[in-house]
């Protein structure tokens, strides 16, 4: 198991556990990966979506309106993540090209990852959905030639489904 030299920044260990039933499942152990972990919220860290609204009402608005224009205070804007994120893609295809490759990680990296793919801009960040314990199927191609497969996907929940549209 490769485990990456780690900063400041901390695996949740919700997202980590995920990875490890899945390695259980498929008889593989999951390599935590700094590149993809979840953007840091810096002083919005640990607060509700409320407290956040009543507490940074017009950062809030704009984070919701145009994000690739936000900075957190203390922490990262949506451009440091991405560009974490096409790090890790150059990763996969020049040590994983051809091979399936499961990623567990958030919603930012994952709606960062899905504009990288598509190579579009991050204006258009919160034009996919991204549910919690929902799944994508992303082919990637040396060629650019980039498919979001699937997207989303939430029907293996069943009445455990639960909308995340007021996460952060």
């Amino acid at each position: 198991m490769k485990i990456t030299r780690l900063t400041k920044r901390r695996f949740l260990k919700r997202t980590f556990r995920t990875a490890q039933i899945i390695g259980e499942e498929i008889g593989l152990e999951p390599i935590k990966e700094e590149k993809i972990i979840e953007i840091d919220h810096g002083v919005w860290s640990g607060l509700l979506v409320d407290e956040v609204k009543e507490k940074f009402p017009k950062d809030f608005e704009l984070w919701l309106k145009e994000p690739h224009k936000v900075k957190f205070p203390e922490g990262e804007s949506l451009l440091d993540v991405f560009k974490r994120i096409k790090d890790f893609l150059e990763f996969l295809l020049e040590n994983y090209n051809e091979k399936t490759v499961a990623i567990v990680s958030h919603t930012v990296p994952i709606r960062c990852l899905y504009c990288a793919v598509l190579d579009i801009d991050l204006s258009k960040f919160w034009s996919f959905g991204c549910d919690n314990a929902s799944y994508s199927v992303v082919y990637l191609d040396t060629e650019g030639r980039n498919v979001i497969q699937k997207l989303n996907i939430t029907c293996h929940l069943g009445d455990l489904y639960v909308e995340s549209h007021e996460a952060l």
